[in-house]
């Protein structure tokens, strides 16, 4: 089968998880025999990022990059034909080629891009956020989850005091994106990472009608990890305080919460105990400013080997995303690697609690809770327990909707 998978985050010269979902889907596509190529973005030398990726296949630069500003944010509102034209664009794009392949399969940003692609073409997207309603994509604000619905509500999202005139244009751009979505879902099939996604976007528009949607959980490719790892020590049976190391893993940004966390663990760190953080973001000066010491160490963004070597030698994983996940591909790879791994009870986190042997993903209300259960344990013997989450099993689910097989 030829495949053409589709996303606007790549290439980069740092992939996030995103990114790095698409092409562990397009490397073990042409593992199965099927022949794929990924088409992005235009914006960036794919030959510099090569290594970052790691993809097997081709690549097409099938769009420029999409822009995000359109000063939005100086103006204060979200613009109305800002998002309609970036899907536009896309799709112009996907059917410049679409005529070389059997399915195209998108993973974006921009899920009205569905509604520009002819029915007749097999045609399917993967949503991987809150996106589907949320114009920010993530339904976080001001330091906490957001339950609102109205489109007006949208406003103060981009404005701290938008006023009338702001307030009904972000209305009509959060309006217009929602009908072309519940469009768009109409017209080709569409995959949530979670069930959560799933539900949260009935939630917000119940009139939509999702005839066409499915529930594929992210994945990893299990293969990897322990091809990654298999120099590493054997799982550990025992730890003690002097011995416990604290894997974090995410973008240092307000909704994944390590600043919180760490500003709770620094007067209740145990004498002998190291957390390890890698990732970078916007927050990485004010935070590492904070928090770099003997105990702390950010070692900023590394190749995902690295990273995934790092989790392995891990006492324990923490996962403090204050936002909802969709479906968090950390807390997978600590699961398959049998760690101990602390998180949030909220978005489509606890239906990975599968993935794992009883008791080891550990989910809590708050980061407080978390971190008090944290700091007053020792023991954290590694497991190895619950379903599969290989890339296979996914693999499986999806070349059945790839040809068509869509009950």
């Amino acid at each position: 089968m030829k495949i053409l998978l589709v996303c606007e985050d790549l290439p980069g010269k740092m992939v996030g998880g995103l990114g790095k979902h698409v092409v562990t889907l397009g490397n073990a596509l042409m593992a199965a025999g099927n022949e794929v190529t990924l088409m992005g973005h235009s914006g960036v030398d794919y030959e510099q990022c090569k290594a970052e990726m790691g993809f097997k296949g081709s690549f097409i630069a099938g769009f420029p990059h999409l822009i995000k500003g359109w000063k939005e944010k100086s103006l204060g509102f979200f613009n109305p034909m800002k998002r309609p034209y970036f899907a536009k664009l896309l799709a112009k794009g996907i059917l410049e080629h679409e005529g070389q392949f059997d399915v195209i399969h998108y993973h974006g940003h921009l899920p009205m891009v569905a509604r520009h692609i002819p029915k007749e073409v097999n045609f399917l997207q993967t949503r991987h956020d809150q996106g589907s309603d949320c114009i920010t994509h993530v339904r976080f604000k001001a330091g906490q989850v957001c339950t609102e619905r109205s489109a007006s509500a949208c406003a103060t999202c981009i404005h701290p005091a938008p006023g009338a005139i702001r307030t009904r244009l972000s209305s009509i751009a959060v309006e217009r994106y929602r009908r072309e979505v519940v469009a768009a879902f109409q017209q080709h099939p569409v995959i949530f990472v979670s069930d959560f996604l799933r539900k949260n976007f009935i939630k917000i528009i119940p009139t939509a009608h999702l005839n066409k949607a499915h529930v594929i959980h992210n994945f990893v490719d299990e293969a990897r990890l322990h091809a990654v790892c298999q120099t590493d020590a054997p799982p550990q049976t025992s730890t003690t305080s002097s011995s416990i190391r604290v894997h974090i893993t995410g973008r240092l940004d307000e909704a994944k919460g390590i600043a919180p966390l760490l500003d709770l663990m620094e007067q209740r760190l145990p004498i002998g105990w190291h957390v390890d953080i890698y990732g970078d973001g916007p927050l990485m000066p004010a935070i590492k400013a904070k928090h770099s010491s003997k105990a702390v160490t950010f070692h900023g963004h590394r190749l995902y080997d690295e990273t995934i070597a790092a989790t392995s030698k891990a006492t324990v994983v923490v996962v403090p995303s204050v936002c909802e996940e969709s479906c968090g591909t950390v807390i997978l790879e600590a699961l398959r690697l049998g760690k101990i791994c602390y998180a949030l009870g909220r978005g489509g986190t606890p239906e990975l609690v599968r993935y794992g042997a009883t008791g080891q993903l550990r989910l809590f209300d708050n980061l407080e809770s978390l971190v008090s259960d944290l700091t007053s344990t020792t023991n954290f013997t590694d497991q190895v327990g619950g379903e599969s989450a290989d890339v296979q099993a996914a693999i499986n689910q999806l070349t059945a909707l790839y040809s068509g097989k869509r009950s």
